[in-house]
């Protein structure tokens, strides 16, 4: 099957990190996948929610949005009439669970740290596409802490990453772009780790039931794109001389 960027069917997108893409954010990240790109900003603010408090742990939290232009038509900018749309605050949960698997919270401190995941292109895969960017943004933050002397080695558990994955014409297929998830059978996004650990799986049959072999297919094509991802996400790191495994301990 020839897909519309000539990848073969098990191939992830081209992606590219650009770090300290904001100034401000204790951690940012330009991250572009194929024809999708976000900007992620982690920002780290001292105390907790109410019912956090005098419990020593730190929270990871998401916020997720539409650049109004991030599609070929403007779409109203989220938020406007004083609420977020229901598949907005979907995405932002999953990315927020996703990230707290990465970190000890008990070694945070009582401290929150947002990552804000604003799409400035989209062309599928914009939840995957801001975890494992997420991802990136994330650490960076830490090791701002780290270095301030605020966190110790052993605050990051391990990176995770996130990719979707889909059978499209009865065909298992990695890294859905726009056109691809719009018409496949079944759609899943993957969330785990490099070793293969899986943090989150989420997907749906668009018609039919699918089978189990095709469903663990599925599964096992998205933690080996994982596992890649996971390696960009290191290099860009060192290439910035922030080597995880000095958060990891």
């Amino acid at each position: 099957m020839t897909r519309k960027d000539g990848r073969d069917i098990d191939a992830l997108r081209r992606v590219s990190f650009e770090l300290s893409a904001q100034r401000n954010p204790e951690g940012s990240v330009l991250y572009r996948c194929g024809g999708t790109t976000i900007l992620l900003a982690a920002s780290v603010d001292e105390g907790v929610a109410d019912w956090m408090r005098g419990s020593g742990r730190g929270w990871v939290t998401a916020e997720y949005a539409m650049h109004p232009r991030s599609n070929k038509e403007r779409q109203q900018r989220d938020g406007r009439k004083g609420r977020i749309d229901g598949r907005s605050q979907e995405i932002q949960r999953l990315i927020g669970r996703s990230l707290r698997a990465a970190v000890r919270l008990d070694k945070l401190g009582e401290r929150t740290i947002t990552v804000d995941c604003d799409v400035l292109d989209a062309d599928g895969g914009t939840r995957t596409a801001s975890i494992t960017g997420g991802l990136v943004a994330l650490v960076l933050a830490l090791d701002t802490l780290r270095q301030q002397g605020l966190v110790k080695p052993g605050v990051l558990r391990e990176p995770i990453a996130a990719v979707s994955t889909g059978l499209v014409k009865g065909k298992v297929m990695m890294d859905l772009c726009y056109e691809e998830d719009r018409d496949c059978e079944v759609d899943l996004n993957v969330v785990g780790t490099r070793s293969g650990a899986i943090v989150e799986v989420q997907g749906t049959a668009e018609g039919e039931p699918i089978a189990y072999e095709k469903f663990d297919a599925m599964v096992k094509l998205g933690l080996a794109g994982i596992a890649d991802l996971v390696e960009q996400q290191t290099r860009a790191l060192a290439a910035a001389e922030v080597p995880w495994q000095r958060l990891q301990g």
